[in-house]
């Protein structure tokens, strides 16, 4: 079995231009019509922990859905995505969070084969430590190579991997862009994949009324707890 180091640390010496970009993205967002500021402008320190919380609420449904599906289906996904079984699978994971839902394909893949190298692509280095961490402590097998970046505006360049990655986009995350940004999103991991490679695609279906409704109030309820 391929023996793995221990998780490294986030490299916040990768320069995000944080400043520069929120700047644009406001410009670039007050001139648009409708207005509207990228999703991504929220996962700082503090935005990444009110969702989480905004995660566990009822009215969040789609990661307790998300991760009932993962549960009784991760062991047929990593099956499909190594299907030569002399590969090793590398599990790498865009606006990975805190990793909360990735534990189950991690486990997974490492009943399967053993070790492995878990690469989560986040623009929260606060995020990024904690997925570390606790991924550090509960599995020693897996070797966390954090990538700290904005997927969406500076595209990470992945390191060759000598086997299947497996790329995965969940949380219905791809729902936040519109249709174009969204296929560039994809374009640019598609770019970084090999032939062989698979992506695991989350994505929400339609709504109705009530359903759309009741997301900004969990938001606000969630808002007054974080304050509490």
């Amino acid at each position: 079995m391929t023996t793995y180091s221990s998780a490294s640390d986030v490299d916040c010496s990768a320069s995000l231009n944080a400043r520069e970009a929120l700047i644009g993205e406001v410009r670039r967002g007050l001139l648009r019509r409708p207005r509207s500021l990228a999703p991504w402008m929220f996962y700082d320190a503090d935005g990444s922990r009110l969702f989480d919380r905004i995660t566990q609420l009822p009215e969040y449904y789609p990661t307790s859905v998300e991760r009932n599906i993962l549960t009784s289906c991760a062991d047929p996904i990593i099956a499909l995505a190594r299907a030569d079984k002399s590969q090793s699978v590398r599990l790498l994971e865009l606006g990975a969070g805190t990793a909360s839902k990735t534990d189950v394909l991690l486990h997974a893949i490492v009943r399967m084969q053993g070790g492995m190298v878990y690469v989560p692509i986040d623009i929260s280095p606060d995020a990024l430590d904690i997925a570390r961490e606790r991924i550090a402590a509960r599995m020693p097998d897996v070797c966390v190579e954090p990538i700290l970046a904005n997927y969406v505006t500076h595209p990470p360049q992945i390191e060759p991997f000598n086997g299947t990655t497996l790329a995965i986009c969940i949380g219905s995350s791809i729902g936040n862009f519109v249709p174009g940004e969204a296929r560039t999103i994809l374009r640019n991991l598609k770019s970084q994949l090999q032939a062989g490679d698979a992506l695991l695609l989350g994505t929400d279906l339609a709504k109705d009324e009530s359903t759309l409704v009741a997301a900004p109030m969990m938001t606000e309820m969630a808002l007054r707890r974080n304050s509490t």
